[in-house]
């Protein structure tokens, strides 16, 4: 992590937006800026959390998202779409988790073309751990006041509704 610079960045390219007379690009262009790098410090720390169970946030996802299924499997195509992933991101993760022994791959009973995700006992452990340092030290820490997580909840949903990420 480097120090904290003078002055904010983003606010720069604002004023730089408004220089050039693209005053009604220039507040959405910041603001483009900032959720880009808000993601990047979240992930950053995530991963950090995460580098102990020799985990990505990637990998950490599918796992997660294995663990809270009723019966610890899932097919590997629900899977990508729940992640909102492309298969091949899906694939490569997988390919780790397995390799790790967190994940194994079985055939899918009724569908021959299907291959199931399957939690190991190991992956499930790992998973609980995960999420409690994940919990720990950046979901109930995570920098913001409960108002603007509130805010920005409903605001990103809303986002990701008109972009036609969900329905409703």
């Amino acid at each position: 992590m480097h120090p904290p610079l003078a002055k904010d960045p983003i606010a720069e390219i604002q004023k730089n937006w408004q220089r050039h007379g693209w005053d009604t690009a220039a507040a959405p262009a910041a603001a483009v800026t900032a959720i880009m790098r808000t993601q990047q410090i979240l992930l950053g720390r995530a991963q950090e959390i995460l580098k102990p169970f020799e985990l990505t946030f990637a990998r950490y996802e599918v796992i997660s998202l294995l663990s809270f299924s009723r019966e610890k499997r899932m097919p590997m195509n629900k899977a990508s779409q729940l992640l909102q992933v492309h298969p091949t991101s899906i694939t490569n993760a997988v390919d780790r988790l397995e390799s790790a022994g967190l994940v194994e791959r079985q055939p899918h009973d009724s569908d021959r073309r299907a291959i199931l995700l399957v939690l190991t006992r190991e992956g499930k452990r790992i998973a609980e751990q995960a999420t409690e340092a994940l919990n720990a030290d950046l979901f109930e820490q995570t920098g913001f006041t409960p108002d603007e997580i509130r805010d920005l909840n409903r605001i990103l949903a809303n986002f990701r509704q008109r972009a036609g990420d969900f329905s409703r």
